[in-house]
């Protein structure tokens, strides 16, 4: 079994990264605003855990919506940060580069909280999951954090606390905002984590 990691340089994929050891790791510039940042972070786990990087830029803000594309949300959206069947689309394009690398099993930084937009489902990774192992190459999809808070997953991991510190979960731009979303899961997480070393 070949293995990749869709890797977008935040704290649950990075943590994935730790834990799981892919043979390969994708990252995708989708053109979400902080696409660099989240290359940078990628880039560096990569290196550290010498894991063979790939990554893939296709420009697809013209279809996106809210904090990641930088403009209104969509009005189906349940979050300012929702971008229009955006899971679907990075893991199709994600196995769309992994088959042509021999991989059969292609992981997901999904986690329990993510469960709060339908495509962070267990319902919505296992249809994703089905269709793709009915098409050539019968690639499987999984989450493996799913169960997991972004906390649990952490300490699962082994990543370093220091290491951390390179996963970029800003929705906004590539210098962390401090005010979105992610930013804030971001430091709320760090928060736990610290709480429980001190």
């Amino acid at each position: 079994m070949k293995t990749a990691l869709l890797l977008s340089g935040g704290m649950d994929s990075l943590s994935i990264a730790w834990w799981k050891r892919p043979d390969i790791a994708i990252t995708i510039d989708y053109g979400q605003l902080a696409a660099e940042a989240e290359l940078r972070a990628s880039k560096a786990v990569c290196a550290v855990l010498d894991i063979e990087h790939h990554i893939l830029r296709v420009d697809c803000r013209m279809l996106g919506s809210g904090d990641m594309a930088g403009g209104e949300a969509d009005p189906h959206a349940p979050a300012s940060d929702w971008w229009p069947y955006r899971n679907q689309l990075l893991a199709t394009l994600a196995a769309m580069k992994a088959i042509s690398l021999g991989v059969t099993q292609l992981w997901l930084g999904t986690v329990k909280s993510d469960g709060s937009h339908r495509d962070g489902t267990q319902e919505f990774v296992g249809a994703l999951d089905r269709l793709l192992s009915l098409q050539e190459g019968c690639m499987r999809v999984e989450a493996p954090a799913i169960e997991l808070s972004t906390a649990e997953l952490v300490k699962l991991s082994g990543a370093p606390l220091d290491q951390l510190a390179w996963a970029h979960s800003c929705h906004k731009a590539n210098v962390a905002c401090a005010q979105c979303r992610g930013c804030n899961k971001y430091f709320e997480v760090l928060k736990e984590l610290q709480r429980d070393v001190a």
